[in-house]
């Protein structure tokens, strides 16, 4: 293969490494947003079953304090009934400890209603912390992940940068200056292989011509359509790594 077409591939290797390093560490802010949309959730959903437990708690209270005022009148009731002088007096008596002894137990029943309700309440509070706990396990182990990852990718960058130095420096002045027109044109894809008689990135047919020049790998040859560079992986070679398709 011509020189100057092997450095042109291997400079397209290096920036599309480098451009893809480069968006990873963009979408860094992102992930983290992300990552803490997620904390604050699963704290939400914390928040929320706890408040539920208490207002259950301050119901069950408001209700017991409901109770403590008809057993309070309930004894008042009782103690008259020992007093009372008539019959007529008498029944009046019972039908208001009957009343307070029902409302009593309507209480009661709602107090036991509660109580139930805070057992299932109970058990999704603690599950709620339960996975608060784990999200924050699996977030810090996210970050972790994610700040030797960028580490990595800070000294890729900077190795590709001398790779690409070096190769620049080799690469012929005119081939290099159309070589960044086509990048900045075609969103960083200036070389792309060619396969049975068509660009395997703008998809265009080339002409007969144009391809078995291709084939030998012995010029500089530029797709007519979208301008690449064009290169050739005969089936016995091992293959080159294809770039997406950008017409």
């Amino acid at each position: 293969m011509l020189p100057e077409l092997e450095r042109l591939i291997a400079l397209q290797k290096l920036d599309s490494a480098a451009d893809a390093g480069r968006r990873t560490l963009a979408a860094e802010p992102e992930r983290e947003h992300a990552l803490e949309a997620r904390l604050e959730t699963a704290r939400q959903h914390v928040a929320t079953a706890k408040a539920q437990l208490a207002d259950n708690q301050n119901a069950r209270r408001a209700i017991e304090k409901d109770v403590a005022v008809h057993q309070g009148r309930l004894s008042k009731f009782r103690d008259q009934a020992m007093e009372v002088k008539t019959n007529v007096e008498y029944h009046a008596i019972q039908k208001e400890i009957s009343f307070a002894q029902g409302e009593i137990k309507a209480l009661e029943d709602k107090i036991l209603e509660r109580m139930l309700e805070a057992d299932e309440l109970t058990a999704a509070s603690k599950k709620a912390e339960a996975d608060l706990s784990a999200e924050q396990k699996a977030i810090e182990a996210e970050r972790k992940a994610m700040a030797a990852e960028h580490t990595q990718l800070e000294s890729s960058l900077e190795r590709i940068g001398h790779e690409r130095a070096e190769l620049v420096a080799a690469v012929s002045p005119g081939v290099l200056a159309t070589f960044e027109l086509v990048a900045r044109r075609r969103n960083g894809l200036a070389v792309a292989e060619a396969q049975n008689g068509i660009c395997t990135i703008c998809h265009v047919r080339l002409r007969p011509q144009v391809f078995n020049t291709v084939l030998r790998n012995d010029q500089i040859v530029q797709c007519d359509s979208c301008q690449r560079f064009l290169y050739f992986v005969p089936k016995t070679a091992t293959p080159q790594t294809r770039e997406p398709a950008n017409p």
